[in-house]
């Protein structure tokens, strides 16, 4: 017998449970590149990690390898690559605190939400909206961006930046209010149903 079987049902050998993990390692080679202004190096391994995200997910439908563990592994990774680089940043001086301190705020009310949904009605799922999308996307732009300023002079780069990270406090407020929302209303059906946790 083959081990086509075995690796189905072992999903940290699928590979796009891998590229997800090799996200994740990137992160303390990003962190070292950037206190080291190393800001080449570091753009360069955020671009690639980016090219991870994007092939894990076409991986994941191309090779039919989705699995439960990629679906809270991938979040995860990106949670942890982009708050950690926030932090990182801020603390070079490259990015306000106020933008990062926005983006761990709403991060840890998403935490706190899923944990409200999950004692009250029992779900364990609080898939990601289109505005919740849109903030990852924009916050990947604001931390390239930020690293691009610190290699050119270029006026469109500060511009982008600029812009990069006002969408970021935009849609983290939204985004995170949005969050709360659904939620609310979630529970509150639930209430009205009579159904709860159990």
């Amino acid at each position: 017998m083959t081990d086509v079987s075995s690796t189905r049902l072992n999903p940290f050998r699928t590979a796009p449970n891998l590229l997800t993990l090799l996200r994740i390692c990137l992160a303390p080679f990003l962190v070292a590149g950037i206190l080291e202004g190393n800001y080449r190096l570091s753009l360069g391994l955020f671009l690639a990690a980016g090219l991870t995200d994007a092939l894990d997910g076409a991986l994941a439908r191309m090779l039919e390898q989705r699995s439960r563990l990629g679906e809270y592994l991938d979040p995860v990774a990106d949670k942890l690559l982009l708050s950690t680089l926030f932090l990182v940043l801020t603390h070079r001086g490259l990015i306000p605190a106020t933008v990062t301190a926005l983006v761990f705020g709403r991060d840890v009310g998403i935490l706190a939400v899923a944990a409200i949904l999950y004692a009250a009605v029992g779900r364990r799922e609080f898939n990601p909206s289109i505005l919740g999308k849109a903030n990852t996307l924009v916050q990947v732009a604001a931390v390239a961006t930020v690293l691009l300023h610190e290699l050119t002079g270029a006026h469109w780069v500060a511009d982008l930046r600029i812009l990069a990270l006002d969408a970021t406090i935009g849609l983290t407020i939204v985004s995170g209010l949005h969050y709360a929302w659904v939620a609310s209303r979630r529970v509150t059906t639930n209430a009205a149903n009579g159904t709860g946790g159990k």
